[in-house]
């Protein structure tokens, strides 16, 4: 389960990442940097954000305190989970546990080794755990509330009929069969099923679905990152450009601002 430091862009596993964090020299010299601008510090929060289920999918974020869990709320959406505007709620611990106020600021609820739970979508549902690892006193790197620090490599899908990377899934066969059969561009064009997905691409079979690097692709339809800006009866230059402007958002980008590639979250 490698993953990759936002900063210096050094490979992982997942557990080595919490302490390559804590020295990265590259993270460092960005942190220097934010000292010497002349703005507020506060409490800065180190997120360690997992699929409850699926150990492979993983984030590392730093959090201003004085953000809102509503704002961890609509980048968890935007990162990983935004598909029909579902409802979501954070918990303490678990679906048992007393459920948080989004409108409370970070510092006024959570502190060091505090976790909790994160709910979207209450039919399908995804489950979030979000640890608190450390908390520093500081300025922000960056002016959004959020920063990217490292996140898991996309999954390497491979294409059932040649084994070659994986671009597609069929829906109709998970609904068909109960299994998520992936396909390359060539294998995907001799696929025997119709229209089914969304097929938004102009490229894209008609029954297919993007793989992306959310844990979760297979559920209510999720399609990544497009779903949220998307809609199937914009024209298609429209939703192309919707989609770039979107992609391209700081809110959402890694640590420094730089786009990833597609290496790291699968979005290109």
């Amino acid at each position: 389960m490698l993953g990759t430091c936002l900063y210096c862009h050094t490979e992982l596993e997942r557990r080595a990442m919490t302490k390559h964090l804590s020295a990265c020299p590259a993270r460092r010299a960005a942190i220097e940097q934010a000292e010497q601008q002349n703005i507020p510090t506060e409490p800065l929060y180190h997120l360690f954000v997992e699929d409850a289920h699926d150990p492979y999918f993983w984030l590392h974020l730093e959090m201003r305190g004085s953000s809102t869990l509503k704002e961890l709320d609509n980048y968890l959406r935007a990162i990983w989970l935004e598909c029909c505007s579902h409802m979501s709620d954070f918990y303490i611990g678990s679906w048992q546990g007393r459920k948080l106020a989004k409108s409370r600021t970070v510092r006024q609820a959570l502190h060091k080794g505090d976790q909790i739970l994160h709910i979207y979508d209450y039919g399908d549902t995804s489950e979030t755990r979000i640890t608190v690892v450390s908390v520093r006193e500081g300025k922000p790197t960056t002016p959004r509330p959020i920063v990217l620090m490292a996140r898991n490599r996309a999954p390497d899908y491979r294409c059932v009929e040649c084994g070659q990377p994986a671009v597609w899934w069929c829906w109709e066969c998970l609904a068909e069969i109960g299994e998520m059969f992936c396909y390359c561009e060539a294998c995907g064009r001799t696929h025997e099923h119709e229209y089914y997905g969304s097929g938004d691409e102009e490229s894209a079979p008609e029954w297919a679905m993007p793989l992306v690097n959310s844990p979760r692709v297979g559920l209510c339809g999720y399609t990544g990152l497009r779903i949220r800006v998307l809609k199937a009866s914009t024209p298609k230059h429209k939703r192309r450009n919707a989609l770039d402007r979107w992609r391209s958002s700081s809110s959402i980008l890694p640590a420094g601002g730089a786009r990833c590639g597609g290496s790291v979250c699968g979005c290109v």
